[in-house]
């Protein structure tokens, strides 16, 4: 349970950063729509992702990996038309800033659980 927790925290932060540094991805300035964001791109991640891996699994070996970028940022996308429809305030304009808010969430997150992993 704690880590599930850990990992809802880290994905808010995430997101938060994203919305600041990337022109393109807004969000209402409540922090509960940023943590509710947080949530639906968890289940996103959980349920929806590993289907699309599988899915793109001979484009992901042709691109060497690349292609996850793709894969990222449209479940970010996703996860972003899921808050809208249910008027959380958190949109992205486009496939681009999907894209780099998707790097953006992926670098904060390597960088936010390397840190936690180091404290333990």
């Amino acid at each position: 349970m704690r880590k599930l927790l850990l990992r809802w925290l880290i994905n808010a932060i995430a997101l938060y950063v994203a919305v600041q540094v990337v022109p393109g991805i807004h969000a209402a300035e409540n922090l509960w729509n940023i943590a509710a964001m947080a949530f639906i791109f968890g289940l996103v991640n959980a349920l929806i992702r590993p289907i699309v891996k599988l899915l793109t699994c001979p484009l992901l070996i042709l691109t060497l990996g690349l292609f996850t970028l793709v894969i990222n940022a449209l479940m970010l996308w996703l996860a972003a038309w899921v808050g809208a429809q249910l008027g959380l305030g958190f949109y992205i304009e486009g496939f681009w800033p999907a894209f780099w808010g998707a790097l953006v969430v992926s670098l904060v997150s390597i960088a936010l659980t390397l840190l936690i992993r180091e404290e333990e």
